[in-house]
This record gives C-alpha cells, sequence and structure tokens, in this order.
C-alpha cells in the first residue's frame, strides 16, 4: 500500500472514530422487535448484550440505495439499508473483524477495512419493499458487486449474509 492509500485510511478511521464519539451518547434502547445486536469490541451498547437495534433505529441512520446483480437473482434489484461503515460508528466499532450470524447461524468473517474500502450495507429494503424471512430479510449484508469487478468473486458473494442477526466485533 502507498503512503497516500494509508494516509486516506488513517483519515477514514479518524472519520469514523469521530461519528462514534459524537453519537456515543444517543443510542437509545429499542421500542420495537430486535432485529440486530452488535456486540464485542464496541464502545456503545444499550443493552447487556450489546447495541441493539430495531428497525426504526436503523432506519434513523443514513440511509443509502443501490442497485446491483448478485447470485442469487437473475436480474439487478435495488437494495436500500445504511452502509456498514456508518453502523460501526454508530456503535463505536473498535475491532479488526466482523462476524455476521444469520437467523440460521450461518457465520462469515468480513474484514472491518472492507465496511470503510466499499459501500457495503445492511439492507432492509428490497426493491423499496421490506424483506421477509423468505426473501433473505429481514436484513442482509449486501456487496455494490456491479461496482468493482473485484466484488464479484465467491469470497464476496459468500460475505453477504442474509437473514442476518447479530454482528460480533473481534
Amino acid at each position: 500500500m502507498n503512503a497516500f492509500a494509508t494516509a486516506c485510511r488513517r483519515a477514514l478511521v479518524c472519520a469514523l472514530a469521530g461519528l462514534a464519539a459524537a453519537s456515543a451518547a444517543a443510542l437509545d434502547a429499542p421500542a420495537g422487535r430486535v432485529v440486530l445486536t452488535v456486540s464485542g469490541e464496541i464502545d456503545v451498547r444499550n443493552s447487556p448484550e450489546g447495541a441493539q437495534f430495531d428497525m426504526a433505529m436503523l432506519e434513523k441512520l443514513p440511509q443509502h440505495s443501490f442497485s446491483t446483480r448478485t447470485p442469487w437473482f437473475p436480474e439487478p434489484r435495488k437494495f436500500t439499508g445504511v452502509l456498514l461503515r456508518d453502523l460501526l460508528a454508530a456503535v463505536g466499532a473498535r475491532g479488526k473483524t466482523i462476524k455476521a450470524i444469520a437467523l440460521n447461524d450461518y457465520r462469515v468473517d468480513i474484514p472491518v477495512d472492507e465496511a470503510a474500502h466499499h459501500e457495503v450495507m445492511v439492507a432492509y429494503r428490497l426493491d423499496d419493499k421490506p424483506m421477509a424471512v423468505r426473501d433473505k430479510g429481514p436484513l442482509v449484508v449486501i456487496y455494490p458487486f456491479d461496482s468493482r469487478p473485484e466484488l464479484r468473486s465467491a469470497v464476496h458473494y459468500g460475505r453477504a449474509a442474509w437473514q442476518l442477526r447479530q454482528i460480533e466485533l473481534r
């Protein structure tokens, strides 16, 4: 990695830390059904389990959308949700590895650097509609596969965890 890339990565990490500090006091307890728990090496918690989010809490974070093709759908689909890096900032994430855990106990490790480097999203809408469990929801970790050729790989497809229920930071 060259010096410019290293400096950019450090600046991004500092910006994320600043966002985390600003939101540290702002994580209320969920009022609705918990759809995601973030645990492990985090600074911001709202329960003994870690940082719990209901859907309304996720919707209050900055929203993003992109369309991309996936191996699971024959045509490009529009995904809407929160960027993983914004979610990590909201909980004051300190770990280097994300373990994404699905409802069926599927587990996959995602380097935290990927959240900073790519527009990785925790999506809760597919084509502007909430995702049911039978449709890979209610949450899915999704990459913008069409944005960069290197994302169209078995490694990145495997990191796109659907039916996401928990994120552990290590």
